[in-house]
Formats: C-alpha cells, structure tokens, sequence
C-alpha cells in the first residue's frame, strides 16, 4: 500500500521524502491557506519533492470551471493530478480530463454507489473519507471493503485512496482490506513508526549497557 501526506507544509513533505516513507501528496486550498502560501507555486514545488501524484483541488463547482482549473494545473507540473468533487458536474469534468490524458482523483466519497460511479468516469483515484464517516456513528473503513469488492467484481482500476484518516488503525485496517492508497497527516504519518514496548526495549538495552563492565 502506497502511503501519502495530507498535508501542504513543506517542511513535513521533506521530511517524509527524505525518509523514503512518502508515494505522493493530496492537498487542497484549506491546507495551503493555513500555510498562508500561493497556492499554485506551493503544488509546484511539492511537485518537484515527491516522486509521486499531487493532487490539485479544483474549487469551480460547475464541469466547465472544473475542466479549466483542472487543465491549467495538469500544466503546472508532470506529477500533479486533478482532484473534483464527487457530484455529477465532478464525474462529467472527470470524464473530459480523463479521455484528455489527465488524471483525476475524485474526492468527498461516501458510499459505495458514489464510487462505482467515479469508477465508470474513469477516475484514477477515488477518495473514501472514512474519519468523516466515523464522526456521524457510522464505519468508515467497512466502506473501503464494500468499494475494494466491487471494484474487484469488476476489474475497475481506479485506484482507492483512503483519506481523513485519524489514526494509525486506519491505516492497518485499510493495509488489511487492500486499499491502494492511504494518506496521512503528518502527525499519523509519525505514530506508524512509533510503539510504546519499542521504546522500553531500547530504554532497557541502554541501562543494561550501562552496567557491562568497561576495559579501562
């Protein structure tokens, strides 16, 4: 499973390259606002650091204003891919970018049927987001399992990308269930490397070190 950052702070995105822990970026205007950066130069250069997709969010709501956001971005840089939102106006600009050669991921999935349908619109990624999902009582992850079987049934190769992940058993649940993608704000990106005994166990090695008597 290929592992994202969720994030626009260049700073984490250097970081997680230069551990060799990071396939790729999604961002979107929120983040980069919070950042207070220009937002086309800022894709630019997360481009440019990741060897992998970076997704652009459009924010027309319409497929025209899509299709000429998305066009302009797709020029920006190699890596960047096109992020709409699952609505119909989203699937029709998904369609047109599509069959002009620029991928798209569609965002704001939350349900099965939404997904068949970004799947049908030749969607490269689709965005399930699970911690949303869990917020209102429902399981987010079961929705990976209901999208990761019918994309099977039917040999759809968009690929599954799961987002507003909270925690690190999100990301071995979606490991599991045989997500694509799973992308990750910074702060989670740093728990997969962490465990509590990890930590003791070095402690203990270090004071047991301490007590080898020494060659003077």
């Amino acid at each position: 499973m290929q592992i994202f950052l969720d994030t626009a702070n260049l700073k984490e995105v250097e970081e997680a390259v230069k551990y060799g822990f990071c396939d790729g970026v999604t961002t979107n205007p929120s983040l980069i606002a919070k950042e207070g950066l220009d937002y086309n130069d800022t894709l630019k250069k997360i481009a440019q650091m990741v060897n992998g997709p970076v997704s652009a969010e459009t924010v027309a709501l319409d497929a025209g204003g899509m299709l000429g956001e998305g066009r302009a971005f797709a020029k920006l840089h190699k890596n960047i891919i096109v992020k709409v939102p699952l609505t119909k106006e989203g699937l029709l600009a998904c369609q047109f970018l599509t069959k002009e050669g620029i991928r798209v991921n569609v965002t704001l999935c939350f349900s099965a049927n939404q997904a068949l349908m970004a799947a049908k619109a030749g969607a490269f990624i689709i965005s399930p987001f699970v911690g949303r999902l869990d917020d209102i009582g429902q399981t987010g992850m079961e929705l990976i399992r209901e999208i990761r079987h019918i994309y099977d049934n039917y040999e759809y190769q968009t690929k599954i990308l799961v987002a507003s992940v909270r925690h690190p058993v999100h990301v071995k649940e979606s490991a599991m269930i045989g997500a694509d993608i799973a992308t990750l704000p910074y702060k989670v990106w740093e728990q997969l490397f962490t465990h509590p005994l990890t930590d003791a166990g070095i402690q203990k090695f270090l004071d047991d070190w301490k007590k080898v008597p020494k060659k003077r």
